[in-house]
């Protein structure tokens, strides 16, 4: 799924691409593309018809764009990419995606924006926009914590709230309700540079420990930013089609069998909630207070 990192790049892909532009006309191919409007891709289309894409925002791993129109605005176009969501700026000539779900023409007849899903986990929605703790966000996202790249991220605050949780410090790096953005690349990532495992207990860390993981999360998101993201298939790129390369700078994700890059140790790959976590046995040892 993508990460923070990958959000962003979208974003700055469609905020030059989308801002300033009116919506002609939508296509929805795809209901469950749009499942979460109820009244379904008819009012989906005529409400979206006419009305200008003001800006591309994202918080964590949710993008939008806020919308103006007769109505005053005040109202935003969601998307979550899920595994395989991508938004695309093609030419109007460019054939058709074999996933594609929903086309956005606009009003100048420039390149269309386009949802494509292959496995139908993400989607658009209309959501009010509303003042949250001094930032306007969508009120369907509104419960979601901010994130290290937000100018408002309190890492103290974060690092408080994670030591009075009980449960493992990977598990609570992936609660978008404590620190958004951070997937399961990202947290592996943080952990093997802070040299932590996995299942140490977030009852069990210092204040600098803490602060080291939120630092080594928020430090690897920036440079894999800078490398347009990661990208191990096809299946997560920016709006003009292109992948990021940060894949070849992962030091424990992924990684299962290769030596590890401060010690040569062979990272190990552990089962994690139906997924997987990738540590270094020497530089990352289980704690025996570990919980299962």
């Amino acid at each position: 799924m993508p990460e923070l990192p990958e959000v962003e790049v979208v974003r700055l892909g469609l905020e030059n691409h989308v801002a300033g532009r009116v919506i002609e006309a939508v296509e929805v191919l795809h209901p469950r593309a749009i499942r979460r409007h109820i009244p379904g891709p008819l009012d989906f289309a005529a409400r979206l018809a006419g009305r200008t894409m003001i800006a591309a925002r994202r918080r964590g791993k949710y993008l939008w764009v806020e919308l103006a129109g007769a109505d005053g605005g005040g109202e935003a176009l969601l998307a979550h990419l899920g595994m395989s969501g991508q938004l695309l700026v093609q030419p109007s000539t460019a054939v058709d995606e074999k996933h594609l779900r929903v086309r956005v023409r606009f009003a100048d007849g420039g390149p269309e924006l386009r949802f494509v899903d292959q496995r139908t986990f993400g989607g658009l929605a209309l959501s009010d926009l509303a003042e949250v703790d001094g930032t306007l966000l969508p009120l369907s996202i509104a419960h979601i914590a901010r994130d290290p790249m937000d100018p408002r991220f309190d890492a103290e605050a974060v690092v408080r709230a994670l030591r009075l949780r009980h449960t493992g410090i990977k598990r609570a790096l992936l609660d978008q309700n404590l620190i958004s953005g951070v997937g399961n690349i990202y947290a592996d990532e943080a952990l093997w540079r802070s040299r932590l495992h996995w299942a140490r207990p977030t009852d069990r860390l210092s204040r600098a420990q803490g602060l080291a993981v939120v630092a080594a999360a928020t430090e690897v998101m920036r440079e894999a930013l800078l490398a347009g993201g990661t990208s191990f298939d096809a299946l997560y790129v920016n709006v003009n089609g292109q992948s990021g390369y940060f894949d070849r700078s992962l030091a424990a994700y992924g990684q299962e069998g290769e030596p590890c890059q401060r010690c040569g140790t062979a990272i190990r790959r552990d089962p994690f909630m139906n997924r997987s976590a990738y540590s270094c046995p020497r530089c990352q040892p289980r704690p025996r207070d570990a919980r299962p």
